[in-house]
């Protein structure tokens, strides 16, 4: 009964970690036999400190009976493509670059101690915002990351 308990509140706190992403797709890429397959989900999520940029995330998924219930632990695999989806105003501390590796989205990936975060940079020289996406744990991260930049223009158009 208490396993049962623990499973539940575990689920609890996966989906709230979810409700800052919206998914938009998911893809299986092996068949479990017991619980869910092992997937790709893709999801999508605004910069909260950035209006008009929208960041797409893809992301493994794992499976099998610990995925159903909240116990599995994802790959670090990731990639991420960002977006400008509409008129773009930087805060005075983004364009200075006091927020420099401000996390603007954080997802758990194991039941402790691991999660999937995307940090945003400023290049002030090329007018462009830079996301970041890589996993870390409590004791030894990893090295695979993925990166994408938003560059702050709006081109002219050729005249003929």
């Amino acid at each position: 009964m208490k396993l049962i308990k623990y499973a539940a509140l575990t689920g609890l706190m996966v989906l709230a970690a979810s409700t800052q992403a919206e998914t938009i797709a998911k893809v299986s890429t092996k068949f479990r036999m017991l619980g869910p397959n092992d997937k790709i989900v893709i999801e999508a999520f605004d910069d909260p400190g950035v209006a008009g940029v929208t960041c797409y995330l893809s992301r493994a998924k794992t499976g099998g009976m610990s995925g159903a219930v909240g116990l599995a632990e994802d790959t670090s695999d990731a990639s991420i493509a960002c977006r400008q989806t509409g008129p773009v105003q930087l805060a005075e501390d983004i364009y200075n670059g006091q927020r420099d590796g401000e996390e603007v989205f954080k997802k758990r990936t194991s039941i402790l101690f691991k999660t999937m975060q995307v940090v945003r940079f400023y290049d002030a020289s090329r007018n462009t915002l830079i996301y970041l996406t890589y996993s870390d744990k409590l004791v030894d991260g990893s090295p695979k990351n993925s990166i994408t930049a938003v560059p702050l223009y709006r081109p002219t158009p050729v005249k003929k």
